[in-house]
């Protein structure tokens, strides 16, 4: 579950890089982390990426996996989220 978290967000960048910017990182992985966004917002969000059944499985079992956790566990990713926008690895992307 943690590879599919890891490679789900490191295509992100890629996107952005493309020339959409880091917006729409910083959107998804606030959504991905926010418990009053259901899984169904969530596949909505993402629908551009949505290729298959499998895709959607697994943007399910994602979002699901933050679901399950503690509002201090969700507070520690926001904070870890921002650490990395904030350093200089946001310059690779």
């Amino acid at each position: 579950m943690k590879l599919l978290m890891v490679l789900m967000l490191a295509a992100l960048p890629l996107h952005c890089y493309a020339g959409s910017g880091c917006p729409l990182l910083e959107n998804v992985i606030s959504k991905t982390i926010n418990p009053q966004v259901s899984k169904t917002e969530y596949k909505e969000l993402l629908q551009e990426f949505i290729d298959d059944n499998a895709t959607t499985n697994a943007i399910d079992e994602l979002k699901e996996c933050f679901l399950n956790q503690t509002d201090e566990t969700l507070s520690n990713v926001e904070v870890f989220m921002q650490l990395i926008y904030d350093s200089s690895l946001c310059d690779l992307f």
